[in-house]
């Protein structure tokens, strides 16, 4: 039987959140101690990290711990955005469970998915759930998640960036009592389980897709024989003369069916960011290495759109395991507030669809999830996984 339960904390104090944060996860678990421990942290206790996590371990009674710092957490219907917060999920009993850590992420993402999953391997079951926290900042995540998909056929992957505040200017992993940057950590549940992950994406289709019919590393020069930066800023309307706005509202929309696609469809595209635009030269700067001949489109970030993914993400994915053990989510960290304009809208409605079921999470620089089968980097998402003992 699988045991779960979800705590957090605001306190300023690091001890006090730690025990506050595992203590109610405890409870809610019905265990005095726990087998694994998923905890996240924010920036606001980035100096104290190493006593943060000791003390998790600790009251948790394991050093079965990972994580990372981020923005903000997510915890049974609480976003604490701002200021101190700790999340903690601690899960015990029916289910083997594995951490694991990666240094040195920069310039080697394709080593580091290799390295990742040799140590994984050993450690599979029957059913697998691999959750992973990466460096936002040096790891290059298509070519990591390519990769990894490669390495492990068939295993359930679900993550994100961590993120962080300003204030540091690096993002920091969680694995037993370490504490690094430049690194990824993550945990592996294996055994008798069923797994179930949806994916809400928070942008709209902008106008039909475009031929890419020249284009330079990520740099797009034309699309359908035009100027790329004229056929943005039709779409893009009066947001094209200030591109700082028009790159917090308008991004770059990729078929999964590449070439043979039609239109975006709903959760048949991914999203990329808009990096630059040069009216002179009629191009524009992609977080994408589109090849001539692929089909792409713009999308716009929105609040409707997001709200009515969410819904039908969990109304999807609570239907196909209505028990569930634990969840985990993982929100970018531009939805929240920023997008809705109110707090804990997200957590409010996992809250609503899966009852009382503990969920962890955090705001993520970039997210790991799957959209039509495909494993991808996500961004502007929110990506759900649930989790419970499989039924016999």
């Amino acid at each position: 039987m699988i045991r779960a339960g979800a705590g957090y904390s605001v306190s300023h104090n690091p001890r006090t959140a730690a025990l506050e944060a595992v203590e109610a996860a405890l409870r809610q678990a019905g265990l005095r101690r726990a087998d694994a421990v998923l905890c996240f942290a924010t920036s606001r206790h980035g100096g104290a990290y190493p006593q943060l996590l000791r003390t998790v371990g600790e009251a948790a009674g394991t050093e079965n711990v990972a994580g990372c710092s981020t923005i903000g957490v997510i915890a049974n219907g609480r976003e604490i955005e701002n200021g101190h917060g700790l999340a903690a999920l601690v899960i015990g009993g029916g289910l083997a469970m594995s951490r694991f850590f990666v240094p040195q992420l920069r310039n080697r993402a394709a080593d580091a998915a290799r390295e990742l999953a040799a140590a994984v391997k050993p450690r599979l079951g029957d059913n697998n759930l691999l959750c992973l926290f990466a460096d936002s900042y040096n790891l290059e995540p298509a070519a990591f998640v390519e990769t990894l998909s490669r390495e492990l056929p068939g295993v359930t992957i679900v993550g994100g960036g961590a993120t962080e505040d300003g204030s540091t200017g690096e993002t920091f992993q969680f694995c037993g009592d370490v504490v690094s940057s430049n690194a990824i950590s993550g945990m592996l549940f294996a055994g008798e389980i069923e797994v179930r992950e949806g994916a809400a994406q928070a942008c709209a289709p902008l106008g039909r897709l475009h031929e890419v019919t020249s284009v330079r590393d990520n740099v797009i020069l034309q699309l359908d024989g035009r100027r790329a930066f004229d056929v943005f800023a039709e779409v893009a309307g009066p947001l094209a003369g200030d591109f700082t706005r028009a790159a917090a509202f308008v991004f770059l929309g990729v078929p999964l069916s590449g070439t043979n696609a039609e239109r975006l469809e709903r959760g048949q595209f991914f999203v990329r960011n808009l990096l630059g635009v040069s009216e002179e030269h009629g191009a524009i700067a992609v977080a994408h290495r589109p090849r001539v001949g692929d089909r792409v489109g713009f999308v716009l970030r929105d609040a409707e759109r997001s709200r009515g993914e969410l819904k039908n993400m969990l109304e999807t994915t609570a239907a196909q395991l209505p028990n569930p053990s634990f969840g985990l989510y993982f929100n970018c960290v531009s939805r929240g507030v920023n997008l809705y304009k109110v707090p804990d809208h997200d957590a409010a409605y996992i809250g609503r669809y899966l009852g009382a079921t503990p969920v962890v999470g955090f705001f993520t620089g970039f997210e790991i999830g799957t959209l039509a089968g495909h494993l991808s980097p996500l961004q502007y998402t929110g990506v759900l996984t649930i989790t419970g003992a499989r039924e016999t």
